[in-house]
């Protein structure tokens, strides 16, 4: 039998309607999940027991009542430290962070809340989300539940290892480089970032986006339909579409989609073979079945990926020096290091140069795309790197070379999406990019799915280190 800590959203549904099973024994089993695996993965930040507890408990009376509030009700959830949430302090990753609990729940915690889930806590995060790895100065090191020794990569990292480690089927994380692709790569997870402003999000941000982060593409597709109900603290906010996301999962064929594929980015880090080898591979499978793959060259040139390292340099560059000397002492020194060694001597011509180079780059991208329904690549240009680890680079001077292949989605607000493929020799996930036309985020969606159902046999889902003795 399946683990109650491993079921996934619908089957929870289920056997929550037919009461062969209570979200209270549910909710038991992750946090008894979470008990086994934190002192390895340290994957949350707060775990809130006794409040999941009594969440489960009203659940169950709502089940029993026939007036469940949503498919998801008592359904777990676990959501990024930086989403935040009422009575939870969100310090950003940093150790000099405020620690003044929040006196609101974000857009998608209220979504969550009034769909019926169970928060189990808040998962870590780098400091200020950026570089893409598990490493906090106020978190610790967040570590891969595939091999501990390994980086889960960021800045999505405790919801990639949650996720992968088995605390229960929802996870939220958020993307604006790569966020939640790149840990659903390493994490061999289902991580989608929707179009820019399909899903809520506070404070808005040019090319911020939060999206689901999953073991299975239905139970994404499931938490997309409450995640993505309007909100008008986001100004980004798209229209509304209530379109019912899991219902329309299925289906997909292969035949007759125009698939574009790109290799090699061109720019960064060059490609490891095991990357560019799965992402081959799934447009060979795609192919096989009926698609039509063309082969394209990159659209990004390094002008374009130098611009956005330079616009992040000097985002982060100016919170930083905002700190005191003794505050900026406390912050990952690689983290210090890499925001401030040249973005104080940027001149505005210096950051508007960049800044057309992020259009340059968004243009790109939408047009790469036009003429295809889909596009496919690696997500990453590594299949790992070492848990201790700031970057794959380990270069503050060069620190972002490995998100060429994922972040010009987020600034020309297409959706695209990491699903796992196959593992590499030494047992690690190696995941493939899906991308589509603006706002086609189901059929992102769909074709994940079907992705999902063609690809290699997966392995087992890791067990706690004291479970394997």
């Amino acid at each position: 039998m399946t683990p109650l800590y491993a079921l996934n959203a619908a089957e929870l549904a289920e056997a929550y309607a037919d009461r062969s099973l209570s979200p209270a024994e549910v909710v038991e089993a992750v946090l008894g999940r979470v008990e086994a695996w934190e002192p390895h993965a340290n994957a949350m930040y707060r775990v809130h027991g006794d409040a999941a507890r009594a969440a489960a408990a009203a659940s169950a009376a709502r089940w029993r009542e026939g007036r469940p509030l949503s498919p998801l009700d008592g359904v777990p959830i676990t959501l990024k430290e930086n989403l935040y949430t009422a009575g939870d302090p969100a310090p950003i990753g940093v150790a000099i962070g405020d620690l003044t609990p929040k006196t609101e729940d974000s857009p998608i915690a209220a979504r969550a809340g009034e769909a019926g889930c169970v928060l189990i806590g808040k998962t870590t995060m780098p400091d200020y989300g950026m570089l893409s790895s598990g490493r906090s100065s106020i978190h610790g090191t967040t570590r891969n539940p595939w091999n501990l020794e390994r980086n889960t990569a960021g800045s999505s990292s405790g919801a990639g290892a949650a996720a992968a480690a088995g605390y229960g089927p929802l996870h939220v994380g958020t993307d604006i480089g790569g966020s939640v692709r790149l840990p659903a790569h390493h994490c061999g997870l289902f991580g989608l970032k929707p179009s820019l402003g399909r899903v809520p999000i506070h404070p808005p941000f040019m090319g911020r986006a939060a999206g689901p982060m999953t073991r299975t593409v239905r139970d994404a597709a499931m938490l997309m339909n409450a995640i993505t109900r309007p909100d008008g603290r986001d100004h980004m906010n798209l229209p509304y579409d209530p379109v019912d996301y899991a219902a329309g999962l299925e289906g997909l064929s292969a035949r007759g989609l125009r698939i574009g594929l790109i290799r090699a980015m061109g720019a960064g880090l060059e490609p490891e073979p095991a990357v560019v080898d799965a992402a081959v591979a799934a447009a060979g499978a795609l192919q096989a079945a009926g698609a039509e793959v063309t082969e394209i060259p990159s659209f990004l040139t390094p002008d374009m990926l130098e611009g956005i390292c330079r616009f992040f340099e000097a985002r982060s560059y100016n919170d930083v020096m905002a700190l005191t000397e003794e505050q900026r002492g406390r912050i990952l020194p690689f983290v210090a290091e890499w925001c401030t060694w040249r973005a104080g001597t940027f001149s505005g011509a210096d950051v508007m140069a960049a800044y057309m180079q992020v259009v340059a780059m968004r243009e790109a991208a939408v047009q790469a795309v036009a003429g295809f329904d889909f596009v496919i690549s690696p997500v990453a240009p590594i299949v790992s790197y070492p848990a201790e680890a700031h970057s794959p680079s380990e270069d503050p001077h060069n620190a972002l070379a490995h998100i060429a292949y994922t972040v010009a989605y987020n600034f020309s607000e297409q959706p695209a999406a990491s699903v796992n493929w196959e593992f590499s020799a030494d047992g690690l996930p190696i995941g493939v990019q899906l991308i589509g036309q603006r706002f086609d985020d189901l059929g992102v969606m769909r074709l994940a799915r079907l992705v999902e159902q063609i690809r290699p046999a997966q392995k087992a889902w890791p067990e706690p280190p004291s479970r394997l003795r």
